[in-house]
């Protein structure tokens, strides 16, 4: 046995794992020491690991649509360099990203925006106060991040919520950090954790598990480290307490003149309510539709079927893109609503309102863009084939190698979805149907979600999202959101392993 394991690695090309190390070290070094922009680290990072790892192959369309694992490509014979390949394949890499999330993130961008301007995240703010009290405003920001980030993408999560926790931040005199934290935290853990977000929704049909049960296990192990989230958060505000700092064009004038409107000049509590619960009604709807269907129920004339007009028109406008453009459209309308000027100056504040967070939703396309080439790159390297190969020969709990997969996935190339997915799939192959195992395959569902948490860094397009609208450094952002990341992903894993341990459930 021993011989073998020794013939096989030593037949294994070990050099992506150097390609990967040394361009982690090109990321971090670019843009901690030499201040080199966000967008251009990433993509230099892309084509280096493109020269490094080559031959590429040609980016044909049979290629484009497997660029995902390097065995899979068609080779071809080139006449291109391989730099003009890395090229090529990390700027496919960007185009997939960005066109993915752009609309999104400017609409949301929007959203936020107007909702700070109109007073209607103050007219939000205040009514879960005096439900809550003042004393709990933490609280009320860490539940409000857990529940939205089930159904909806937690980079849109955090662009409806950071106005809460901007105007929070003003109203409390401080704790600023401590409000990010709560609200960003307790988004992650549910949105790698609870289907029926997509990313576990993968588990669960890779692993074969019952919806209901991974969803019941999904939130049962959260709700502890939400509990977690919040004294950290605590915790981090004592140590580090970092200043708000303005963004995206609303600065701390504009909030405090917010907070010193009577009730009455804010915009009415439902309308005030209506950008953040339109969107996510709209998409969980869909989602909610859609998994009980999948369970055979019958849903009559709601029924999740392409020949029901009903669903047809539900499912456009709970398409996220559309959902959000709604959702802008309800905030620029109670944003016009609020402000008494004349038409002239109408229209050149909203022009230049408008503007601020445009300009930020810009960059944050571009980082994260460049983030996708970056792990598109990666991918594209063989690491994947280098981490399969060693960790399936290593003697641990199926629950501890299947944390251990995804968290070097999620750490190499920064997205959870990919890395839940990677990990699920190789799991699928080593326990099969889960009858073999000595507890049930739910604890490998919990292993592999919290293994997607681990470590968020410049590879993230969370971590963009999340620095640029909250006004945190890079470095601030290491020291908090990518420590708390790692130790709710280790805690998780303990409480996984553990529980497959005491409470099999078998």
């Amino acid at each position: 046995m021993l011989l073998s394991t020794l013939a096989s690695a030593q037949a294994l090309d070990h050099f992506p794992i150097w390609v990967l190390l040394l361009s982690v070290a090109w990321v971090v070094v670019s843009i901690a020491k030499f201040k080199l922009h966000p967008f251009l680290a990433m993509i230099s990072g892309a084509i280096l690991v493109g020269l490094l790892s080559g031959p590429l192959p040609e980016p044909t369309i049979e290629n484009k649509g497997l660029f995902h694992d390097r065995v899979d490509l068609q080779k071809t014979d080139s006449s291109y360099s391989n730099l003009s390949l890395a090229i090529k394949w990390s700027l496919l890499g960007f185009g997939n990203t960005a066109g993915g999330i752009g609309l999104i993130i400017a609409l949301a961008a929007i959203v936020g925006t107007c909702m700070m301007k109109s007073g209607a995240a103050e007219r939000v703010v205040r009514h879960l106060l005096s439900v809550f009290g003042e004393k709990r405003a933490g609280l009320v920001l860490l539940l409000s991040g857990f529940l939205l980030s089930i159904p909806v993408f937690f980079d849109t999560v955090f662009f409806l919520l950071i106005p809460l926790a901007r105007a929070m931040a003003i109203r409390a005199g401080g704790k600023y950090l401590y409000f990010v934290i709560a609200m960003a935290g307790a988004g992650a853990i549910t949105h790698s954790m609870v289907p029926p977000t997509p990313g576990p929704l993968m588990i669960v049909e890779f692993l074969r598990i019952e919806l209901g049960y991974a969803l019941v296990a999904g939130l049962c192990a959260s709700l502890p480290l939400a509990g977690m989230v919040l004294w950290l958060a605590g915790w981090f505000e004592k140590k580090y307490s970092f200043p708000m700092r303005e963004v995206g064009g609303i600065s701390s004038e504009d909030l405090k003149n917010t907070l010193a409107k009577d009730e009455k000049e804010l915009p009415p509590l439902v309308l005030s309510y209506l950008p953040i619960l339109l969107p996510v009604v709209l998409i969980s709807l869909i989602s909610l539709l859609k998994v009980l269907g999948s369970q055979g129920m019958d849903l009559g004339a709601m029924a999740p079927s392409l020949g029901n007009p009903n669903f047809r028109i539900l499912s456009f406008l709970g398409e996220p893109n559309m959902a959000m453009a709604l959702a802008a459209l309800v905030s620029f309308i109670l944003l016009v609503r609020q402000q008494q000027v004349s038409v002239e100056e109408e229209k050149s504040s909203l022009s230049k309102t408008l503007e601020a967070p445009l300009m930020t939703a810009g960059s944050i396309i571009l980082i994260t863009g460049a983030g996708g080439a970056y792990g598109g790159m990666i991918r594209l390297s063989g690491v994947g084939d280098v981490i399969a190969h060693y960790a399936t020969r290593m003697d641990l709990s199926y629950v501890l190698l299947a944390w251990g997969i995804t968290a070097l996935v999620r750490i190499a190339q920064g997205s959870a979805t990919v890395a839940m997915i990677t990990g699920a799939g190789l799991m699928a192959s080593i326990i099969g149907d889960g009858s073999d195992l000595a507890y049930h395959p739910v604890y490998v569902f919990l292993a592999i979600g919290f293994g997607s948490i681990t470590l968020s860094w410049m590879n993230d397009s969370g971590f963009w999202v999340v620095q640029k609208l909250s006004g945190l450094t890079e470095k601030e952002m290491l020291k908090t959101w990518s420590v708390l990341l790692t130790l709710i992903s280790l805690a998780g894993v303990v409480c996984s392993f553990v529980g497959s341990i005491l409470i099999p459930l078998r």
